[in-house]
């Protein structure tokens, strides 16, 4: 479909896919082997400008805003959903300084951070505090001119490569979720220091580490916002991120299709391509029109963000849900399309499916994300 997109979107679009498909596809089997931090490829994106595209050119970025980074996000899926996270994840640490950090703080942070000099990352999550964020235990205490941290976070993309990193910790644990508030912590910085690197089943090219905080002293001048603001800080970024989400499944399901349709044209059975027999005709049919369905979505909630739409929670909801449960559904019906071969790591679209079922889970499970519809949903037909 014609989305009417600018010139300038379409270049940050074929950009993109120039990348993905002359430097990541030849690398992407290599780097979920051997789990790797891909550099070399992250280097390539960073000197094509695409770290900067949502973050305002007053600290030297593009600031063309969060449909760029969509495309940007899609096509580099299209090729290694594994390679495209770390981008993505960068994203992900970098939105909450752009949308609370003061002056002073963007002017210390974002032009690293736009140039692709380094990567950020988001921490949030710990062992008891997944879905329920209320639940984090890691602690920051006001010492002087200075906060303590102390706790564990996992699960952390780009966990222990990023340079700059957001952390949700808890300054008054009696306020429950209100008692959180958000920092940014330099890797470097005495008390902080990485654990367990994961061993994941998908995206194995991402690094995902433990971050350990013990009686890490950062600079008061490092709070983001105000005491409390933790929660809305989370929130808020996920609103704007969520739609980068759903283009890293958007483009993995479009990775996944374009790579059975021609296979399905090229296989032969009983003397004929199977891409003739009506059973494979009408996979293709749904696959296609659910992937066109996914992208008006996540077209339009990011084109909604940049318009400053005031509250896009739940469509940032649906569009993350949407797109990450037709990343599940095409990955999986395109390698039943291959057949036995598709079951092979010789064939690259097993890596598809393992890809895909992360993005029903990170950012917030899917569960969590209807809740999300839901609620706004009964909120808002109760006015």
């Amino acid at each position: 479909m014609d989305y009417l997109l600018t010139d300038e979107q379409k270049m940050v679009k074929d950009l993109a896919r120039k990348i993905a498909d002359e430097k990541i596809r030849a690398v992407s089997a290599k780097y979920d082997q051997s789990e790797e931090y891909p550099w070399e490829i992250i280097k390539v994106i960073a000197d094509a400008g695409l770290f900067g595209l949502f973050i305002p050119e007053a600290y030297g970025g593009m600031g063309v805003g969060v449909m760029n980074l969509c495309l940007a996000t899609e096509e580099l899926s299209r090729a290694c959903g594994g390679i495209a996270v770390c981008y993505a994840a960068s994203a992900l640490g970098t939105f909450p300084i752009v949308l609370f950090g003061n002056d002073q703080q963007k002017k210390q942070f974002l032009p690293d951070l736009a140039s692709g000099k380094k990567v950020a990352a988001f921490a949030i999550t710990e062992p008891e505090a997944g879905s329920d964020a209320s639940a984090i235990k890691t602690t920051a205490k006001k010492v002087g001119d200075h906060y303590v941290l102390n706790g564990l976070k996992h699960f952390i993309t780009n966990g222990g490569d990023a340079e700059t990193y957001v952390v949700i910790a808890m300054t008054d644990k009696t306020k429950g979720a209100r008692g959180a508030s958000a920092f940014i912590v330099e890797k470097g910085t005495p008390g902080f220091t990485f654990g367990k690197k994961e061993d994941k089943f998908g995206i194995r090219a991402s690094s995902t580490r433990e971050l350990i905080f013990t009686d890490c002293k950062i600079p008061a001048a490092n709070l983001l916002s105000r005491e409390g603001m933790g929660f809305i800080v989370t929130m808020k970024t996920f609103d704007m991120s969520r739609p980068g989400v759903a283009a890293q499944a958007l483009g993995i399901a479009q990775g996944a299709f374009e790579l059975c349709v021609k296979y399905a044209k090229e296989r032969q059975q009983f003397g004929k391509s199977i891409s003739s027999n009506q059973g494979i005709q009408w996979m293709i049919a749904d696959m296609a029109t659910e992937i066109e369905a996914a992208r008006g979505l996540v077209y339009s909630t990011a084109r909604m963000v940049d318009a400053g739409v005031k509250d896009v929670g739940k469509d940032s909801a649906m569009a993350k849900m949407y797109a990450s449960d037709v990343a599940m559904k095409v990955t999986v019906d395109a390698l039943q399309i291959f057949g036995g071969y598709g079951y092979m790591r010789d064939y690259p679209i097993e890596k598809y499916v393992r890809d895909a079922k992360i993005t029903q889970i990170y950012e917030g499970t899917n569960q969590i994300q209807r809740n999300i519809i839901a609620l706004q949903i009964i909120k808002e037909l109760a006015k």
